[in-house]
C-alpha cells in the first residue's frame, strides 16, 4: 500500500467519522458499527495484504495505542461528569450508590463468571481463565454514545437550550459513564494476579502481598496522585495570582492533555495505577471551577482527540478481522462472548443494583427499568484490547491466539448489539422519565 493510498483512506475515514454522528443520531446504528464495517472492507483490499495486522506481531504498539486511547477517554469522562463526589459528604456518596454497586459487586462477579466459563467451557488453565475474565471486565461507553453523559454544563449556556445531551438527573448515563471511568483502572489488580499466577511461584502466602500492594497500595497511590495533580493544575488555571498563568482566562484548552500526561506519568512513576490517576485528576480539575466555560473548551479538545484515536482503533480492528484476527475463533469463544454480553453482565449488574436497592425517589435510586438498562449496557471496547496486549507483552500466555480472537469477537458483538439497542432503549427511557432528550 502506497503512502498516498494511506492518506486517502485516512482522510475518507475521518470524513466518515465526522459525518456519522449526525447521520446516525436518530437511528439504531452507531458510528462504531459503521467504522468497523469500513475497516473490514478495507481489510479485503488487496494492497492491504502486504501489512501484518496480527496483534501478536505488534504487542507493544497495540499496548501503547490502546493505552493512550483509554487515557484520553478517561480524561473526557472525568471532565464531563456533572455529579460531584465530596469525600466528606455522606449524601454525595449516596448519589454515587449505583456506581459503587457496579464496581464492588458487578465487576468481581463478571470476572468470576467469565473465568468459570473460560475454565469450564473453553478448557483454559485457571490463570488464563482469570486473565480472560479480567480482560473482559472493563466497560467502555464511548463505543455506545447514547449511554454516556454529554459535554460539561457551564454557566455560559442554558443547559436546556440548544442541547441534546442529558442533564444532571440522568442516573442511567451517569452510572454507566462513572463505572467505565473507574473500572478501567480497577481491573488491573486482577490482571496482575493472573500474571503472577502465570509466572509461577505464587502461593497462598502471597495473597496478602497482592491485596496489600496490587489492590490497596496501587489504587490509593493512583487516586492520590490524580487528586493532587488535578488540584494543583486547577489552582493554576483558575485561581493563579499571575494573569499569565491563569490559563482559564486565556482559553488555552491544551491544559487537559498536559494534565492527562502528567497525572499518568506521575502515578506510574510511584507505582500507582495511572488510569485511576487520570480519571481522578479530571474530576478534581472539573471541581476547581465547575461552571467555567473553560471546562467545555478542555472537554472539546479531549473529545476530538478521543474521536481520532477511537477511529484508528476501530478501523484497524475491522481490517484485522478480515485479515485473520478471527481465525482461531471457535464455538467456545462464541459461547463465552455471548454469555458475557447476554447473561453474565446483565445478571451481575441487575443483582448488584437490586439487592437492598435504594428507593428510586432517593439519592442514587433507580427504578426497575433503569436498573435493567444499566445492567445491560456494559459495553466492551478498547480497554479489553489494551489489557490483553499488556498481559501478553509482560508474560507468556498460553492460548494467546484464541484469546485475541475471542476478545476481538466479544468487542464486535458488544459494538453491534449495544449499538443497535442503545438509541431506541434510551429514547424510551428518556420519554418515560420526561427528560425531553432527543
Amino acid at each position: 500500500m502506497t503512502g498516498a493510498a494511506v492518506y486517502l483512506l485516512l482522510g475518507l475515514s475521518l470524513l466518515l467519522a465526522i459525518v456519522l454522528p449526525q447521520v446516525t443520531r436518530r437511528i439504531a446504528l452507531s458510528p462504531p458499527m459503521v467504522l468497523v464495517a469500513v475497516g473490514m472492507l478495507i481489510g479485503l483490499w488487496p494492497p492491504v495484504g502486504f501489512v501484518s495486522l496480527d496483534p501478536q506481531d505488534h504487542r507493544e504498539l497495540v499496548t501503547h495505542v490502546t493505552e493512550f486511547t483509554v487515557l484520553v477517554s478517561l480524561m473526557g469522562v472525568g471532565l464531563a461528569i456533572e455529579r460531584t463526589l465530596d469525600l466528606r459528604s455522606w449524601r454525595s456518596w449516596r448519589t454515587w450508590s449505583p456506581v459503587w454497586r457496579l464496581l464492588a459487586v458487578t465487576m468481581p462477579l463478571t470476572i468470576l463468571g467469565v473465568a468459570v466459563l473460560g475454565w469450564w467451557v473453553a478448557g483454559l488453565a485457571p490463570a488464563v481463565a482469570l486473565l480472560l475474565g479480567a480482560v473482559l471486565a472493563p466497560t467502555d461507553p464511548v463505543l455506545a454514545s447514547d449511554v454516556q453523559v454529554g459535554e460539561p454544563i457551564t454557566e455560559d449556556i442554558d443547559e436546556r437550550e440548544d442541547r441534546d445531551e442529558p442533564t444532571e438527573d440522568d442516573d442511567i448515563r451517569f452510572s454507566l459513564t462513572a463505572e467505565a471511568g473507574l473500572n478501567d483502572g480497577l481491573a488491573f489488580p486482577f490482571v496482575h494476579l493472573a500474571l503472577l499466577l502465570l509466572a509461577g511461584g505464587f502461593t497462598v502466602l502471597d495473597v496478602g502481598t497482592w491485596i496489600g500492594w496490587y489492590v490497596v497500595g496501587k489504587i490509593a497511590l493512583g487516586v492520590a496522585v490524580g487528586i493532587a495533580t488535578g488540584w494543583l493544575l486547577g489552582r493554576q488555571a483558575f485561581h493563579s495570582r499571575s494573569d499569565k498563568l491563569r490559563l482559564a482566562d486565556h482559553g488555552e484548552p491544551l491544559l487537559a492533555l498536559a494534565a492527562l500526561l502528567a497525572a499518568y506519568g506521575a502515578a506510574e512513576l510511584v507505582g500507582g495505577y495511572g488510569f485511576l490517576a487520570v480519571f481522578a485528576c479530571a474530576m478534581r480539575l472539573r471541581a476547581s471551577e465547575r461552571g467555567h466555560s473553560y471546562q467545555r473548551a478542555m472537554h472539546g479538545v479531549v473529545e476530538r482527540l478521543e474521536q481520532l484515536m477511537t477511529l484508528m482503533v476501530l478501523l484497524v480492528l475491522g481490517m484485522a478481522m478480515t485479515r485473520g484476527l478471527l481465525d482461531h475463533l471457535d464455538w467456545r469463544g462464541v459461547a463465552v462472548a455471548l454469555a458475557l454480553v447476554l447473561v453474565v453482565r446483565p445478571l451481575a449488574g441487575y443483582a448488584a443494583l437490586s439487592v437492598l436497592a435504594r428507593d428510586e425517589d432517593r439519592d442514587g435510586g433507580l427504578d426497575r427499568g433503569e436498573r435493567m438498562a444499566v445492567a445491560f449496557f456494559g459495553v466492551r471496547g478498547v480497554g479489553s484490547l489494551f489489557y490483553l496486549a499488556y498481559a501478553t507483552s509482560h508474560e507468556h500466555v498460553p492460548d494467546e491466539p484464541w484469546l485475541w480472537s475471542t476478545v476481538a469477537f466479544t468487542v464486535i458483538v458488544s459494538v453491534l448489539l449495544h449499538g443497535v439497542t442503545a438509541t431506541p432503549a434510551m429514547a424510551r427511557l428518556d420519554e418515560r422519565r420526561g427528560t425531553g432528550v432527543s
